[in-house]
């Protein structure tokens, strides 16, 4: 299994980003997605979650209400749609990949780079 994440870039403060997340290899059903982030000088903090159908999905405080977790199975790929960005959610953001739902996560991907200008 591998995981591939993309979308990253520079942005002012206010702009939007949607980063993607392409899952290959086999992988079943019961599984949830996530993102997390590390910012500059600071630990791996949890951002979202979704599980296998979409319907369930998770925030941080931090990010709620201006982030979106989604996903497509038939494109095996995650997205986290970023809007209303702040300086402060310059970070690498890791997709993940939870295999049975139990909160380990058991794939990562490489990151992605998210800078917010001022």
């Amino acid at each position: 299994v591998q995981l591939q994440a993309s979308g990253g870039g520079l942005v002012q403060a206010g702009g939007s980003l949607r980063l993607s997340c392409a899952v290959s290899g086999r992988i079943f059903s019961s599984n949830r997605m996530a993102w997390f982030r590390r910012a500059p000088g600071k630990e791996r903090e949890f951002v979202a979650r979704i599980n296998w159908a979409g319907y369930s999905t998770v925030y941080a405080d931090s990010v709620k209400g201006r982030f979106t977790i989604s996903r497509d199975n038939a494109k095996n790929t995650v997205y986290l749609q970023m809007n209303s960005l702040k300086v402060e959610d310059t970070a690498v953001y890791y997709c993940a990949l939870d295999l049975r739902s139990d909160s380990t996560y058991d794939y990562w991907g490489q990151g992605t780079l998210v800078i917010v200008s001022s």
